[in-house]
């Protein structure tokens, strides 16, 4: 199982790149946000790497950050979701806006994502609401692969979607406070509407 590769990068195109380690080439499919990272050709490059196996087939798919690497692997496990619409559904639109559509259950937003219909946005929701900030799975807010309390991921989660840490710890705060059970994915949807900017 290959986890990540570091070498020259030798050649790259909005969907793929192909990375030199020690004079191997491996052709390495990524999303829009990491092409959008890359340097350029014939510099050094570490990616990280799912690497995908079925009975005819091997292929890597290669991430920027660990963060988009963990969300990534929660939308493949939605029925319907393989790593290539997986990839598209990256590329469609940045993690953060993914997130809080995801959250917020806001399906419209999701459908607008090419090759997504409403039927595979509902399924979205409903499958990874809850998944996406499990504690005892690595962080799609930080990247982070320890094990975080509900009140950390749910902060974490409202940074990743651009509020300050200071205003997201405190609606964070007020809503544990008032429900202590909340799971993470409740307390980020209450304090986005909270929060609303």
């Amino acid at each position: 199982m290959i986890a990540f590769l570091n070498g020259i990068l030798s050649s790259k195109t909005q969907d793929g790149l192909i990375i030199d380690v020690g004079g191997v080439g491996y052709n390495v499919e990524i999303s829009s946000q990491t092409f959008g990272t890359l340097p350029e050709p014939g510099k050094e490059l570490k990616i990280l790497i799912y690497h995908h196996f079925t009975d005819s087939d091997q292929r890597l798919f290669g991430f920027a950050s660990a963060k988009e690497k963990n969300l990534f692997e929660r939308l493949i496990t939605v029925k319907g979701i393989g790593p290539k619409l997986g990839l598209t559904i990256l590329s469609g639109m940045p993690a953060a806006n993914l997130m809080e559509a995801i959250v917020t259950q806001d399906t419209s937003a999701l459908s607008g994502i090419s090759g997504i219909g409403k039927k595979t946005a509902e399924r979205m929701v409903l499958e990874l609401k809850d998944k996406l900030f499990d504690e005892s799975q690595p962080s799609v807010a930080t990247g982070s692969t320890e094990s975080r309390s509900r009140r950390e991921e749910a902060v974490s989660a409202l940074e990743a979607l651009g509020f300050r840490k200071k205003d997201a710890e405190q609606a964070v705060n007020q809503i544990t406070a008032s429900n202590p059970e909340a799971s993470v994915s409740d307390v980020v949807k209450q304090a986005l509407s909270l929060m609303k900017r």
